[in-house]
């Protein structure tokens, strides 16, 4: 599948492996005495056990779509470039990565749009590349590690059986202190680093920021909602849902207009039109037009149907891990992986390395997720060891 079509294999062809792979794991425990009914149960048990998570993605879609809408996302990003002073460029940079990832779950986004912007900033100030790039992998990779609406953040506990909050809170024990030395190390070399260079670049962004949307700290509240139900431990589908309403409300209180470039159908009259359009950010995302090439390709997304690819993936991805389980095949390969593993570190090392390699063979993070989860899940009970354990690991 990569061979065949590189970078874009994720879109279609890993799918396309994962249900060949299945189709053999099958055979194989069909050979070994299962019925396709036994295999066939199995499966659609494995897929069961991601239904929450994709329950989550699809209302994940749906809230970025709003949240760009609402200008809460423009807002974050719009007070995070006014930090962007040279003498803390790199630091202001990572936190600022961390903080959009956080917001929208993507890493890969942040680093593609608002990173090559970045980019373009730290050239035009005459300061290091490199090291910017740097900051910028450090924050997107740490923001959307710690995100609610990151999908691998919600496909490792969906495989392991916990809830995400208890994930995400586990995590911060080992990905917080990395962060903080992270952010120390570029505080440091941007403190004896030198500027040359303007930021017109920046200014210009600032400018279709606040050409296109309203930006004041009241377009937080929607974020500021999602944080106060995840503390509270309100169940995850249910905070999400709860920020997507708040988000609406607040593109129809202060984001009028935004809205309003988005209604195409004067025959429904003005306000069906305005609801068909909220409708199909819902659905579909929201599409920015605000002259800036680089800003509207970090604001145009979301919308349940983003979701789609990373759901047939997951789903296929599960069946796989599934016909490998009840074909006996994972059993095979744990019982020699854990015969070497006689502690808990060398357990969990263990777990780290299969990861890696099924990361490194498959090149989907996505697989290295599931096979590795389904293939320790029972090695870490008998341990004794919390399920969130093997979730954080994975």
């Amino acid at each position: 599948s990569v061979l065949i079509f590189g970078s874009d294999s994720s879109s279609g062809a890993n799918q396309i492996a994962l249900v060949i792979g299945t189709v053999l794991a099958t055979i194989v425990g069909i050979k070994n005495g299962h019925s396709w009914k036994v295999i066939e149960r199995n499966i659609v048990s494995g897929i069961s056990t991601a239904l929450p998570a994709i329950m989550i993605l699809f209302s994940v879609g749906s809230l970025i779509g709003m949240w760009m809408l609402s200008g809460t996302v423009p807002t974050m990003i719009y007070y995070g470039l006014l930090l962007l002073d040279p003498a803390i460029f790199y630091p202001a940079s990572c936190l600022l990565c961390a903080i959009t990832a956080l917001s929208i779950g993507s890493s890969w986004t942040v680093a593609g749009t608002l990173g090559i912007g970045l980019i373009g900033v730290a050239a035009g100030m005459g300061i290091s590349i490199e090291i910017t790039a740097g900051a910028i992998i450090s924050g997107a990779y740490f923001g959307d590690k710690m995100s609610p609406l990151s999908d691998t953040t919600n496909l490792a506990p969906a495989v392991t059986g916990i809830d995400i909050f208890t994930h995400i809170r586990y995590m911060t024990w080992t990905t917080a202190p990395s962060f903080v030395i992270a952010l120390i190390g570029f505080t440091l070399v941007g403190l004896y680093s030198s500027a040359e260079g303007d930021d017109s670049g920046l200014a210009e962004t600032l400018a279709a920021l606040t050409a296109n949307f309203e930006i004041n700290v009241l377009m937080l509240v929607p974020v500021v909602v999602v944080v106060y139900l995840a503390a509270k431990k309100v169940p995850a589908i249910a905070s999400i849902l709860a920020g997507v309403l708040v988000g609406l409300i607040t593109a129809l209180i202060f984001q009028r207009p935004a809205v309003a470039a988005l209604v195409s159908d004067p025959e429904l009259g003005n306000g069906l039109a305005m609801a068909k359009a909220l409708w199909t950010v819902l659905f579909d995302g929201y599409s920015a037009d605000t002259g800036n090439e680089s800003l509207d390709s970090l604001l145009s997304r979301g919308g349940m149907s983003s979701m789609l690819t990373t759901v047939w993936l997951i789903l296929t991805a599960m069946c796989f891990g599934a016909a490998l389980e009840q074909a006996g095949i994972l059993e095979r390969l744990v019982r020699v992986l854990v015969g070497y593993a006689k502690s808990v570190g060398a357990l969990i090392s263990t777990t780290l390395a299969t990861s890696f390699g099924v990361n490194v063979l498959a090149a989907d993070q996505y697989i290295a997720i599931v096979v590795p989860g389904r293939m320790f899940a029972d090695a870490y009970q008998e341990r004794g060891l919390h399920q969130k354990v093997l979730a954080r690991t994975l």
